[in-house]
Protein backbone atom coordinates (compact mmCIF):
# COMPACT_ATOMS: atom_id res chain seq x y z
CA UNK A 1 0.00 0.00 0.00
CA UNK A 2 1.21 3.63 -0.96
CA UNK A 3 1.54 5.34 2.20
CA UNK A 4 2.67 8.79 0.67
CA UNK A 5 0.97 11.06 -1.58
CA UNK A 6 2.11 11.34 -5.36
CA UNK A 7 1.73 13.80 -8.48
CA UNK A 8 -1.17 12.01 -10.73
CA UNK A 9 0.21 10.60 -14.11
CA UNK A 10 -0.36 12.83 -17.02
CA UNK A 11 -0.79 10.75 -19.67
CA UNK A 12 0.28 11.53 -23.00
CA UNK A 13 -2.92 11.71 -24.45
CA UNK A 14 -3.83 14.27 -22.24
CA UNK A 15 -0.98 16.66 -23.39
CA UNK A 16 -2.12 16.52 -27.32
CA UNK A 17 -5.10 18.76 -26.31
CA UNK A 18 -5.07 21.35 -29.78
CA UNK A 19 -4.52 24.57 -26.99
CA UNK A 20 -1.06 22.38 -25.78
CA UNK A 21 -0.30 22.15 -29.39
CA UNK A 22 -0.88 25.84 -29.89
CA UNK A 23 1.07 26.61 -26.69
CA UNK A 24 3.94 25.16 -28.25
CA UNK A 25 4.13 26.39 -31.58
CA UNK A 26 3.83 30.13 -30.07
CA UNK A 27 6.71 29.20 -27.52
CA UNK A 28 8.79 27.50 -30.28
CA UNK A 29 8.00 31.01 -32.38
CA UNK A 30 8.81 32.93 -29.52
CA UNK A 31 11.88 31.69 -28.54
CA UNK A 32 13.56 31.35 -31.96
CA UNK A 33 12.39 35.30 -32.62
CA UNK A 34 13.94 36.06 -29.08
CA UNK A 35 17.06 34.28 -29.78
CA UNK A 36 19.11 36.27 -31.92
CA UNK A 37 17.74 39.88 -29.30
CA UNK A 38 17.45 40.11 -25.89
CA UNK A 39 15.79 42.96 -23.98
CA UNK A 40 17.76 45.83 -22.34
CA UNK A 41 20.31 48.44 -24.27
CA UNK A 42 23.20 46.62 -25.90
CA UNK A 43 26.80 47.63 -24.75
CA UNK A 44 28.67 50.32 -26.47
CA UNK A 45 31.99 51.57 -25.05
CA UNK A 46 31.96 54.99 -24.28
CA UNK A 47 34.04 57.17 -26.06
CA UNK A 48 37.54 58.98 -24.54
CA UNK A 49 38.80 62.17 -25.00
CA UNK A 50 42.06 62.21 -23.88
CA UNK A 51 45.03 64.27 -25.45
CA UNK A 52 47.22 63.01 -28.01
CA UNK A 53 50.72 63.03 -26.03
CA UNK A 54 51.47 63.59 -21.92
CA UNK A 55 52.26 66.87 -21.43
CA UNK A 56 55.33 66.80 -19.49
CA UNK A 57 56.64 63.64 -21.19
CA UNK A 58 60.76 64.31 -22.45
CA UNK A 59 61.94 63.76 -25.83
CA UNK A 60 62.84 59.91 -26.37
CA UNK A 61 65.71 59.01 -25.87
CA UNK A 62 68.07 57.09 -27.98
CA UNK A 63 68.12 54.33 -25.63
CA UNK A 64 65.95 51.33 -26.84
CA UNK A 65 62.91 51.70 -24.29
CA UNK A 66 62.27 49.40 -21.16
CA UNK A 67 59.65 46.71 -21.86
CA UNK A 68 56.60 47.65 -19.70
CA UNK A 69 55.77 43.88 -18.80
CA UNK A 70 58.85 43.54 -17.13
CA UNK A 71 60.24 47.07 -16.63
CA UNK A 72 62.10 46.05 -13.11
CA UNK A 73 65.14 44.74 -15.38
CA UNK A 74 65.82 47.96 -17.38
CA UNK A 75 67.82 48.64 -13.64
CA UNK A 76 70.51 46.32 -14.88
CA UNK A 77 69.94 44.78 -11.15
CA UNK A 78 70.20 41.17 -10.78
CA UNK A 79 69.23 41.48 -7.00
CA UNK A 80 66.21 43.76 -8.06
CA UNK A 81 65.15 41.41 -10.54
CA UNK A 82 65.13 38.40 -8.30
CA UNK A 83 63.73 40.08 -5.68
CA UNK A 84 60.47 41.40 -7.71
CA UNK A 85 60.08 38.24 -9.56
CA UNK A 86 60.10 36.40 -6.12
CA UNK A 87 57.35 38.50 -4.67
CA UNK A 88 55.58 38.05 -7.71
CA UNK A 89 55.60 34.06 -7.17
CA UNK A 90 55.15 33.83 -3.47
CA UNK A 91 53.03 37.21 -2.59
CA UNK A 92 50.34 36.43 -0.29
CA UNK A 93 48.00 39.52 -1.24
CA UNK A 94 48.40 38.20 -5.11
CA UNK A 95 47.33 34.63 -4.23
CA UNK A 96 44.32 36.20 -2.74
CA UNK A 97 43.20 37.78 -6.00
CA UNK A 98 43.90 35.11 -7.82
CA UNK A 99 41.40 33.49 -5.44
CA UNK A 100 38.94 36.75 -6.06
CA UNK A 101 39.63 35.96 -10.00
CA UNK A 102 38.44 31.97 -9.57
CA UNK A 103 35.21 32.57 -7.74
CA UNK A 104 34.11 35.23 -10.49
CA UNK A 105 34.97 33.05 -13.06
CA UNK A 106 32.92 30.21 -11.65
CA UNK A 107 30.60 32.73 -11.10
CA UNK A 108 30.37 33.68 -15.00
CA UNK A 109 30.22 29.59 -15.94
CA UNK A 110 27.24 29.28 -13.28
CA UNK A 111 25.40 32.16 -14.94
CA UNK A 112 25.71 30.60 -18.20
CA UNK A 113 24.69 26.87 -17.00
CA UNK A 114 21.67 28.76 -15.81
CA UNK A 115 21.03 29.38 -19.48
CA UNK A 116 20.88 25.22 -20.24
CA UNK A 117 18.47 22.40 -19.15
CA UNK A 118 18.90 20.51 -15.79
CA UNK A 119 18.56 17.25 -15.24
CA UNK A 120 18.78 14.82 -12.14
CA UNK A 121 18.62 11.66 -11.27
CA UNK A 122 16.73 10.42 -7.62
CA UNK A 123 16.47 7.08 -5.94
CA UNK A 124 14.94 6.37 -2.95
CA UNK A 125 14.06 3.12 -0.64
CA UNK A 126 11.76 3.33 2.34
CA UNK A 127 11.04 0.43 4.81
CA UNK A 128 8.10 1.81 7.26
CA UNK A 129 5.96 -0.17 10.14
CA UNK A 130 2.67 2.45 10.28
CA UNK A 131 1.34 2.84 14.20
CA UNK A 132 -1.51 0.84 14.82
CA UNK A 133 -2.77 3.82 16.86
CA UNK A 134 -2.33 6.31 14.39
CA UNK A 135 -5.88 7.67 12.53
CA UNK A 136 -4.24 5.66 9.17
CA UNK A 137 -3.46 2.99 11.18
CA UNK A 138 -6.58 2.41 13.19
CA UNK A 139 -8.50 2.86 10.04
CA UNK A 140 -6.21 0.02 8.11
CA UNK A 141 -6.13 -2.31 10.82
CA UNK A 142 -9.60 -3.13 10.81
CA UNK A 143 -9.50 -4.00 7.62
CA UNK A 144 -8.48 -8.01 6.93
CA UNK A 145 -4.67 -8.80 5.68
CA UNK A 146 -3.56 -5.46 6.84
CA UNK A 147 0.34 -5.14 6.73
CA UNK A 148 2.31 -2.96 8.95
CA UNK A 149 5.26 -3.41 7.64
CA UNK A 150 5.59 -1.50 3.88
CA UNK A 151 8.35 -0.88 1.73
CA UNK A 152 8.51 2.04 -0.91
CA UNK A 153 10.67 2.21 -3.95
CA UNK A 154 11.12 5.34 -5.93
CA UNK A 155 13.58 6.39 -8.71
CA UNK A 156 13.35 8.77 -11.62
CA UNK A 157 14.81 10.91 -13.87
CA UNK A 158 13.76 15.02 -14.39
CA UNK A 159 14.31 17.63 -16.07
CA UNK A 160 13.61 21.26 -16.39
CA UNK A 161 14.54 24.31 -18.69
CA UNK A 162 13.39 27.99 -18.25
CA UNK A 163 13.17 29.45 -21.66
CA UNK A 164 15.08 32.76 -21.54
CA UNK A 165 12.24 34.57 -24.01
CA UNK A 166 13.01 37.95 -23.12
CA UNK A 167 16.87 37.47 -22.67
CA UNK A 168 17.16 37.90 -19.03
CA UNK A 169 19.20 34.75 -18.18
CA UNK A 170 21.16 35.80 -21.36
CA UNK A 171 21.92 39.52 -20.23
CA UNK A 172 22.23 38.18 -16.56
CA UNK A 173 24.70 36.04 -17.91
CA UNK A 174 26.59 39.20 -19.67
CA UNK A 175 27.23 40.80 -16.65
CA UNK A 176 29.14 38.06 -14.63
CA UNK A 177 31.04 37.79 -17.51
CA UNK A 178 31.89 41.64 -17.72
CA UNK A 179 32.43 41.08 -13.66
CA UNK A 180 34.79 38.07 -14.16
CA UNK A 181 36.59 40.46 -16.82
CA UNK A 182 37.02 42.99 -14.40
CA UNK A 183 38.43 40.44 -11.21
CA UNK A 184 40.92 39.62 -13.70
CA UNK A 185 41.78 43.34 -14.99
CA UNK A 186 42.20 44.10 -10.84
CA UNK A 187 44.48 40.54 -10.04
CA UNK A 188 46.70 42.60 -12.89
CA UNK A 189 46.63 46.05 -10.93
CA UNK A 190 47.58 43.78 -7.84
CA UNK A 191 50.40 41.97 -9.99
CA UNK A 192 51.67 45.32 -10.69
CA UNK A 193 51.33 46.80 -7.12
CA UNK A 194 53.41 44.05 -5.75
CA UNK A 195 56.20 44.56 -7.90
CA UNK A 196 56.36 47.96 -7.11
CA UNK A 197 55.99 47.71 -3.72
CA UNK A 198 58.90 45.14 -4.02
CA UNK A 199 61.15 47.88 -6.23
CA UNK A 200 60.34 50.95 -3.59
CA UNK A 201 61.44 48.88 -0.63
CA UNK A 202 64.33 47.76 -2.36
CA UNK A 203 65.27 51.38 -3.64
CA UNK A 204 64.42 52.82 -0.12
CA UNK A 205 66.97 49.48 1.69
CA UNK A 206 69.88 50.95 -1.23
CA UNK A 207 69.31 54.47 -0.04
CA UNK A 208 69.28 53.68 3.57
CA UNK A 209 72.38 51.73 3.22
CA UNK A 210 74.15 54.58 0.98
CA UNK A 211 73.09 57.32 3.56
CA UNK A 212 74.67 55.18 6.16
CA UNK A 213 78.16 54.84 4.30
CA UNK A 214 78.31 58.82 3.94
CA UNK A 215 77.50 59.10 7.41
CA UNK A 216 80.35 57.04 8.37
CA UNK A 217 82.67 58.44 6.37
CA UNK A 218 81.64 61.78 7.79
CA UNK A 219 81.83 60.34 10.59
CA UNK A 220 85.45 59.17 10.33
CA UNK A 221 86.53 62.60 9.28
CA UNK A 222 84.89 64.28 12.29
CA UNK A 223 87.21 61.97 14.75
CA UNK A 224 90.06 62.40 12.84
CA UNK A 225 89.28 66.09 13.07
CA UNK A 226 88.75 65.68 17.03
CA UNK A 227 92.36 64.05 17.00
CA UNK A 228 93.46 66.83 15.17
CA UNK A 229 92.21 69.55 17.87
CA UNK A 230 93.18 67.56 21.03
CA UNK A 231 96.80 66.98 19.64
CA UNK A 232 96.87 71.09 19.03
CA UNK A 233 95.47 71.59 22.46
CA UNK A 234 97.71 69.49 24.56
CA UNK A 235 100.58 71.87 22.46
CA UNK A 236 98.26 75.21 23.78
CA UNK A 237 97.25 75.74 19.44
CA UNK A 238 93.73 75.16 20.78
CA UNK A 239 91.18 75.90 23.13
CA UNK A 240 89.21 73.60 24.98
CA UNK A 241 85.95 75.15 23.94
CA UNK A 242 87.19 74.06 20.18
CA UNK A 243 87.90 70.95 21.86
CA UNK A 244 84.09 70.45 23.01
CA UNK A 245 82.45 72.15 19.65
CA UNK A 246 84.59 69.31 17.84
CA UNK A 247 83.27 66.73 20.24
CA UNK A 248 79.57 68.03 19.84
CA UNK A 249 79.92 67.72 16.07
CA UNK A 250 81.11 63.66 16.38
CA UNK A 251 78.32 63.25 18.73
CA UNK A 252 75.86 64.64 16.30
CA UNK A 253 76.69 62.48 13.68
CA UNK A 254 76.40 59.26 15.79
CA UNK A 255 73.52 60.54 16.69
CA UNK A 256 71.88 60.38 12.73
CA UNK A 257 73.02 56.56 12.16
CA UNK A 258 70.39 54.94 14.42
CA UNK A 259 67.35 56.64 12.19
CA UNK A 260 68.89 55.33 9.48
CA UNK A 261 69.44 51.84 10.60
CA UNK A 262 65.97 51.79 11.74
CA UNK A 263 64.22 52.41 8.05
CA UNK A 264 67.02 49.96 6.83
CA UNK A 265 65.36 47.71 9.22
CA UNK A 266 61.99 48.31 8.11
CA UNK A 267 62.19 48.38 4.51
CA UNK A 268 64.17 44.94 4.83
CA UNK A 269 60.79 43.59 6.75
CA UNK A 270 58.50 45.14 4.58
CA UNK A 271 60.52 43.17 1.65
CA UNK A 272 60.24 39.65 3.53
CA UNK A 273 56.23 40.41 3.80
CA UNK A 274 56.06 41.05 0.00
CA UNK A 275 58.24 37.94 -0.82
CA UNK A 276 55.62 35.57 1.89
CA UNK A 277 58.41 35.56 4.24
CA UNK A 278 59.06 36.20 7.96
CA UNK A 279 60.44 39.43 9.13
CA UNK A 280 64.28 38.84 8.64
CA UNK A 281 64.54 36.03 6.35
CA UNK A 282 66.53 37.97 3.42
CA UNK A 283 68.48 40.71 5.32
CA UNK A 284 71.67 38.79 4.61
CA UNK A 285 71.04 38.79 1.26
CA UNK A 286 70.94 42.30 0.72
CA UNK A 287 74.13 42.78 3.34
CA UNK A 288 76.44 44.37 0.56
CA UNK A 289 75.39 47.87 -0.44
CA UNK A 290 74.44 48.32 -4.59
CA UNK A 291 76.41 50.25 -6.82
CA UNK A 292 74.60 53.47 -7.72
CA UNK A 293 71.20 53.15 -9.06
CA UNK A 294 71.16 53.27 -13.05
CA UNK A 295 67.77 54.90 -14.77
CA UNK A 296 66.46 52.89 -17.40
CA UNK A 297 64.67 54.82 -20.67
CA UNK A 298 61.17 55.69 -20.05
CA UNK A 299 58.37 54.21 -22.30
CA UNK A 300 57.69 58.02 -23.08
CA UNK A 301 56.31 56.80 -26.64
CA UNK A 302 53.60 55.64 -25.13
CA UNK A 303 50.31 57.68 -25.80
CA UNK A 304 47.23 58.77 -23.37
CA UNK A 305 45.07 56.37 -25.98
CA UNK A 306 47.18 53.72 -25.39
CA UNK A 307 47.39 54.33 -21.28
CA UNK A 308 43.60 52.99 -21.37
CA UNK A 309 44.78 49.09 -22.74
CA UNK A 310 47.37 48.96 -19.82
CA UNK A 311 46.00 50.17 -17.00
CA UNK A 312 44.34 47.49 -15.28
CA UNK A 313 42.12 50.04 -12.78
CA UNK A 314 40.76 52.05 -16.11
CA UNK A 315 39.94 48.59 -17.59
CA UNK A 316 38.58 46.97 -14.61
CA UNK A 317 36.39 50.55 -14.56
CA UNK A 318 35.02 49.50 -18.03
CA UNK A 319 34.29 46.26 -17.59
CA UNK A 320 32.17 46.85 -14.39
CA UNK A 321 30.54 49.37 -16.46
CA UNK A 322 29.54 46.76 -19.13
CA UNK A 323 28.25 44.74 -16.19
CA UNK A 324 25.69 47.70 -15.17
CA UNK A 325 24.61 48.04 -18.70
CA UNK A 326 23.67 44.39 -19.16
CA UNK A 327 21.93 44.54 -15.52
CA UNK A 328 19.17 46.76 -17.48
CA UNK A 329 18.61 43.88 -19.60
CA UNK A 330 18.47 41.66 -16.57
CA UNK A 331 15.73 44.14 -14.38
CA UNK A 332 13.71 44.77 -18.07
CA UNK A 333 13.58 41.46 -18.43
CA UNK A 334 11.34 40.85 -15.40
CA UNK A 335 8.21 42.88 -17.84
CA UNK A 336 7.95 39.69 -20.03
CA UNK A 337 6.79 36.36 -18.33
CA UNK A 338 8.74 33.76 -18.39
CA UNK A 339 7.87 29.78 -19.10
CA UNK A 340 9.59 26.90 -17.77
CA UNK A 341 9.43 23.19 -18.82
CA UNK A 342 9.22 20.54 -16.74
CA UNK A 343 9.19 16.64 -17.00
CA UNK A 344 9.98 13.63 -14.91
CA UNK A 345 10.39 9.87 -15.96
CA UNK A 346 10.07 7.86 -13.00
CA UNK A 347 8.96 3.99 -11.27
CA UNK A 348 7.28 4.05 -7.86
CA UNK A 349 6.33 0.54 -6.20
CA UNK A 350 5.01 -0.96 -2.99
CA UNK A 351 6.05 -4.10 -3.70
CA UNK A 352 9.62 -3.81 -5.76
CA UNK A 353 12.42 -2.00 -7.16
CA UNK A 354 12.25 -3.41 -10.20
CA UNK A 355 11.25 -0.92 -13.05
CA UNK A 356 8.22 -1.66 -14.90
CA UNK A 357 4.97 -0.88 -17.29
CA UNK A 358 3.00 -1.02 -13.66
CA UNK A 359 4.69 0.84 -11.76
CA UNK A 360 5.77 3.44 -14.29
CA UNK A 361 4.81 7.19 -13.49
CA UNK A 362 5.66 10.03 -16.06
CA UNK A 363 5.09 13.45 -15.45
CA UNK A 364 5.45 17.09 -18.00
CA UNK A 365 4.40 20.23 -16.80
CA UNK A 366 4.83 23.81 -18.25
CA UNK A 367 4.93 26.71 -16.02
CA UNK A 368 3.91 30.24 -16.59
CA UNK A 369 5.17 32.94 -14.08
CA UNK A 370 4.57 36.76 -14.81
CA UNK A 371 4.31 40.14 -12.82
CA UNK A 372 1.48 41.09 -14.12
CA UNK A 373 0.57 43.46 -11.43
CA UNK A 374 3.85 44.23 -9.91
CA UNK A 375 5.09 46.36 -13.00
CA UNK A 376 6.04 49.71 -10.30
CA UNK A 377 8.32 47.10 -8.71
CA UNK A 378 9.91 45.81 -11.91
CA UNK A 379 10.06 50.10 -13.10
CA UNK A 380 12.03 50.30 -9.17
CA UNK A 381 14.60 47.74 -10.64
CA UNK A 382 14.87 49.10 -13.89
CA UNK A 383 15.49 52.58 -12.85
CA UNK A 384 17.69 51.54 -9.58
CA UNK A 385 20.12 49.42 -12.63
CA UNK A 386 19.50 52.49 -15.20
CA UNK A 387 21.36 54.64 -11.84
CA UNK A 388 23.65 52.03 -11.14
CA UNK A 389 24.97 52.19 -14.96
CA UNK A 390 24.87 55.83 -14.16
CA UNK A 391 26.99 55.83 -11.36
CA UNK A 392 29.57 53.04 -13.40
CA UNK A 393 29.92 55.70 -16.21
CA UNK A 394 30.99 58.11 -13.55
CA UNK A 395 33.46 56.00 -11.97
CA UNK A 396 34.91 54.84 -15.49
CA UNK A 397 35.36 58.59 -16.55
CA UNK A 398 36.71 59.52 -13.05
CA UNK A 399 39.37 56.24 -13.53
CA UNK A 400 40.36 57.99 -16.59
CA UNK A 401 41.43 61.00 -15.29
CA UNK A 402 43.22 60.02 -12.57
CA UNK A 403 45.74 57.55 -14.67
CA UNK A 404 46.42 60.42 -16.69
CA UNK A 405 46.60 62.67 -13.84
CA UNK A 406 49.44 59.90 -12.19
CA UNK A 407 51.57 59.51 -15.10
CA UNK A 408 51.93 63.52 -15.64
CA UNK A 409 52.49 63.33 -12.15
CA UNK A 410 54.85 61.03 -12.23
CA UNK A 411 56.91 62.59 -15.12
CA UNK A 412 56.59 66.18 -13.30
CA UNK A 413 58.65 64.22 -10.42
CA UNK A 414 60.98 62.24 -12.58
CA UNK A 415 62.02 65.99 -14.34
CA UNK A 416 62.39 67.67 -11.13
CA UNK A 417 64.54 65.02 -9.75
CA UNK A 418 66.47 64.94 -12.51
CA UNK A 419 67.19 68.67 -12.44
CA UNK A 420 68.24 68.47 -8.29
CA UNK A 421 70.40 65.62 -9.01
CA UNK A 422 72.48 67.54 -11.55
CA UNK A 423 72.70 70.66 -8.84
CA UNK A 424 73.61 68.56 -6.06
CA UNK A 425 76.44 66.77 -7.68
CA UNK A 426 78.01 70.57 -8.32
CA UNK A 427 77.37 71.36 -5.03
CA UNK A 428 79.11 68.42 -3.10
CA UNK A 429 82.27 68.81 -5.62
CA UNK A 430 82.42 72.16 -4.38
CA UNK A 431 81.99 71.26 -0.76
CA UNK A 432 84.78 68.93 -1.21
CA UNK A 433 86.80 71.29 -2.71
CA UNK A 434 85.75 73.77 -0.68
CA UNK A 435 86.28 71.60 2.92
CA UNK A 436 89.63 70.69 1.66
CA UNK A 437 90.84 74.24 1.32
CA UNK A 438 89.30 75.06 4.42
CA UNK A 439 91.18 72.30 6.42
CA UNK A 440 94.31 73.64 5.75
CA UNK A 441 93.48 77.19 5.83
CA UNK A 442 92.73 75.83 9.89
CA UNK A 443 96.23 73.66 9.82
CA UNK A 444 97.84 77.26 9.47
CA UNK A 445 96.13 78.97 11.37
CA UNK A 446 94.09 80.95 9.09
CA UNK A 447 90.10 80.29 10.08
CA UNK A 448 88.67 79.04 13.30
CA UNK A 449 87.94 75.37 14.19
CA UNK A 450 84.20 76.44 13.82
CA UNK A 451 84.37 77.57 10.08
CA UNK A 452 85.74 74.15 9.58
CA UNK A 453 82.94 72.39 11.19
CA UNK A 454 80.57 74.27 9.31
CA UNK A 455 82.04 73.26 5.85
CA UNK A 456 81.91 69.54 7.18
CA UNK A 457 78.27 70.26 7.82
CA UNK A 458 77.31 71.33 4.70
CA UNK A 459 79.15 68.98 2.90
CA UNK A 460 77.64 66.14 4.89
CA UNK A 461 74.39 67.81 4.04
CA UNK A 462 74.79 68.05 0.37
CA UNK A 463 76.29 64.39 0.24
CA UNK A 464 73.16 62.89 1.83
CA UNK A 465 70.87 64.60 -0.40
CA UNK A 466 72.51 63.29 -3.27
CA UNK A 467 72.16 60.09 -2.00
CA UNK A 468 68.58 60.49 -1.69
CA UNK A 469 67.55 62.22 -4.63
CA UNK A 470 69.37 59.48 -6.17
CA UNK A 471 67.55 56.53 -4.71
CA UNK A 472 63.91 59.13 -5.14
CA UNK A 473 65.13 58.92 -9.04
CA UNK A 474 64.95 55.65 -8.67
CA UNK A 475 61.50 55.27 -6.37
CA UNK A 476 60.41 57.92 -9.33
CA UNK A 477 61.18 55.40 -12.26
CA UNK A 478 59.20 52.80 -10.60
CA UNK A 479 55.93 55.11 -10.07
CA UNK A 480 56.23 56.16 -13.94
CA UNK A 481 56.26 52.78 -14.74
CA UNK A 482 53.32 51.80 -12.49
CA UNK A 483 51.23 54.63 -13.45
CA UNK A 484 51.83 53.40 -17.35
CA UNK A 485 50.30 49.93 -16.14
CA UNK A 486 53.85 48.03 -16.62
CA UNK A 487 54.33 44.52 -15.34
CA UNK A 488 51.46 42.40 -16.63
Amino acid sequence: MNLRQTPLPISPRRLRWPGFRRLRVGIAIASLGVAACAVGPDYTKPESALPERFQHAALPSPAPEVQLEAWWKGFGDPVLERIVERALAQNLDLAASFARVAQARAAAQRAVASERPTIAADAQAARQRQSLESPLGALASAHPGYQRDASLYDSGIGASWELDLAGGLRRGAEAFAAEAQAAEAEHAGVRISIAAEAADAYFRVRAAQARLAVAQSQLDTDRELLSLVRMRLSQGMSTARERAQAEARVAQVEGTLPALQAERDTQLNRLDVLMAATPGTHAAELATPAARVVLPALATALTPAELLRRRPDVIAAERRLAASNARIGVATAEYYPSVSLSALLGFESLRTATPSSANFQPLAAVGLHWRLFDFGRVDAEVAKAEGAKAEALARYRQSLLRATEDVENALIRQGQLDAERLALLQEVDADVRARGATQRAYAGGAVSLLELLEQDRQLLAARDRLVRVQSDSGRAAVATFRALGGGW
